[in-house]
């Protein structure tokens, strides 16, 4: 194998000013498991949504999975720029998430409720997150935080909204 290639990561000191940067990462980690869960549900209902409002609920999905997809990489990222490793298997994922999925064949308004429910939780965890980084100093993952809640918060409503229908 090549040097190159025999490189195993590994959690780096990084002296930005950030206080007790190992909280903070824990809390991008959980919010990155929730997110790539809710993308993973999200994408799943995307799928198989049928009825008379298939159409806005297919495409209002599609577009929050691909920003939250887009987001998981930000969030991952920020975990790296804080020195430590971010989550790297799904068995991590899976028990970091507090998003549950419901079982049994589901109508379109109850999966439409289950992502504004889902969404409305990923926000509470960020917006614990923000409370967090700003006590640590960490003004970057606090609007990164900030960001997403808006994100969840705005895709919770929508989907509410088209439940209405």
């Amino acid at each position: 194998m090549s040097e190159a290639l025999s490189v195993v990561p590994s959690r780096d000191d990084v002296s930005t000013g950030v206080r007790d940067t190992s909280v903070i990462a824990s809390g991008l980690a959980d919010v990155l498991a929730d997110t790539y869960r809710l993308v993973f549900k999200t994408h799943a209902y995307h799928w198989n949504v049928e009825g008379p409002a298939f159409y806005s609920v297919h495409k209002l999905t599609e577009e929050q999975y691909e920003n939250m997809f887009a987001a998981t990489d930000e969030l991952a990222e920020r975990i790296r720029a804080l020195g430590h490793l971010a989550p790297s298997s799904l068995a991590d994922i899976v028990s970091r998430s507090k998003l549950e999925d419901k079982s049994g064949d589901l109508s379109a308004a109850e999966m439409v409720e289950d992502l504004a429910a889902s969404h409305e939780r990923v926000a509470h965890r960020l917006h614990a997150l923000a409370e967090v980084a700003s006590e640590r100093k960490d003004i970057v993952t606090e609007d990164l935080a900030t960001a997403r809640s808006a994100f969840h918060e705005q895709a919770a409503w929508m989907l509410r909204a088209i439940a209405k229908g």
